[in-house]
């Protein structure tokens, strides 16, 4: 009897990620998200089981860099062993998180686990009689870095099979990401191969054409910049060669931006209450257990002055109330809100003078070649001497570098304008 061909592809794990940068704002919370990762691929392999599948496709980036220990190994070797028990089969690919892992060198799977090599190779899965057969193609990472496409190494198609790809790659580039084995939509659909099991970007997309190409996303967030709901795709080849994709959720925890606008709020308490609304807002559209929030806080309010140079307290409520709802953190507050424009002011009204500080703040200080240079030099002595997992808090690139510096820079202004208000008023 002929029947489909089913697997769940997953990629970019990254078991037990060390989160230095979490950790040092909120350890608690960066254990939350640590155990995370081995709790959405227990959820993974839950499913794997639930749904009777034959495979299990991981490409690439299952654990995180030169990672030494080995209980991370256990943990792996234990959920290889549940699948194994189910009769399911695992295919893996190396990533370049993979390539620096001792893990990956010392670890040696059991049956019923295949690991790709740095040399291509084609897997033919037994079928049932009558049952379309399949091919299942991989090719890992030899080294940390792979400039150049990986896409010409792989086997052809085999004939009459359902050609399945696994391939770790940047795609034609992604905002964020360096650039692995490079490689576009086109040729992945020139390839005839049936599905591209893709891994290496860390948010969800699939195009659908002559080739089905699927890139998962990471199963589990890790910090803000990896927002949104994470999942896995749970896949069926039909008996007649159709492919079908569902996305499953898998994330213990839900990283989120919960935008506040406090322009008609003017009373503190009215504000920590509207920060308990949003957060509840949030935590219900999200499919995680936990929400992991990130508040910002914007528009021209009289309280802006005092969220600037109280923001430690205000974090401080918004974690409490947090906590109050239940299963709701937040990470960080951002505060991007400013005063309020006096009555009949204007940019050009030299009347009130913090008006007119402002105006020539943003006309013949922020926006000059000079104060560019001179941030850009702070910024570099000051990166200098952050740890390595810090460094890219000011921008992985020029352009994130410059807009960051642009943003800081505002955000001093902002702080020294509301400061000079209160004082004026005599609060």
């Amino acid at each position: 009897m002929a029947l489909p061909y089913r697997f769940v592809h997953t990629a970019d794990i990254h078991l037990d990620s060390p989160l230095k940068s979490l950790a040092l704002r909120d350890p608690d919370l960066a254990q939350l998200i640590g155990n995370a990762t081995r709790k959405s691929f227990v959820r993974t392999v839950d499913l794997c089981i639930e749904e009777a599948v034959d495979a299990l496709l991981i490409a690439g980036d299952l654990y995180d860099g030169d990672q030494t220990s080995m209980k991370t190994a256990l943990f792996l070797a234990e959920q290889m062993e549940r699948l194994y028990q189910h009769g399911i089969e695992t295919f893996i690919v190396r990533g370049n998180h993979d390539a620096e892992s001792k893990i990956t060198r010392e670890l040696v799977f059991r049956e019923g686990v295949k690991v790709f090599s740095s040399v291509a190779d084609v897997v033919r899965p037994k079928r049932p009689e009558g049952s379309v057969p399949v091919a299942i193609h991989g090719l890992s990472f030899a080294k940390p870095h792979a400039p150049e496409s990986l896409l010409k190494k792989y086997k052809a198609p085999l004939d009459r099979h359902v050609n399945i790809g696994i391939m770790h790659t940047s795609m034609s580039g992604a905002v964020g990401h360096d650039p692995y084995a490079p490689c576009n939509p086109e040729d992945l659909h020139a390839s005839e191969f049936d599905y591209w099991a893709l891994g290496h970007i860390h948010k969800r997309s699939m195009i659908v054409g002559k080739t089905v190409i699927v890139m998962p996303g990471n199963p589990q967030g890790r910090d803000i910049n990896e927002s949104g709901p994470k999942s896995v795709s749970l896949v069926t080849v039909g008996d007649d060669r159709k492919i079908t994709v569902a996305e499953r959720f898998t994330a213990l925890a839900q990283f989120k931006l919960v935008h506040l606008d406090a322009s008609t709020i003017t009373e503190w308490s009215d504000l920590v209450n509207a920060i308990s609304e949003a957060l509840e807002s949030a935590q219900d559209g999200i499919q995680a257990d936990h929400l992991v929030a990130r508040l910002c806080i914007d528009g021209n309010t009289p309280l802006a002055w005092r969220i600037r140079r109280d923001q430690d307290l205000l974090l401080t409520e918004a974690k409490f109330r947090a906590s109050s709802i239940g299963n709701c953190w937040v990470e960080k507050v951002d505060v991007a809100c400013s005063l309020p424009a006096s009555p009949g002011s204007s940019t050009s009204d030299s009347t009130d003078p913090v008006v007119e500080l402002r105006d020539l703040i943003d006309k013949e200080i922020l926006g000059t070649d000079a104060f560019k240079l001179q941030l850009v030099s702070i910024a570099d002595e000051l990166r200098g001497q952050l740890p390595p997992e810090c460094r890219d808090i000011l921008g992985k690139d020029q352009v994130g570098n410059e807009k960051r510096l642009s943003q800081i820079a505002l955000e001093g202004a902002e702080d020294v304008l509301a400061r000079i208000s209160v004082e004026r008023s005599g609060n």
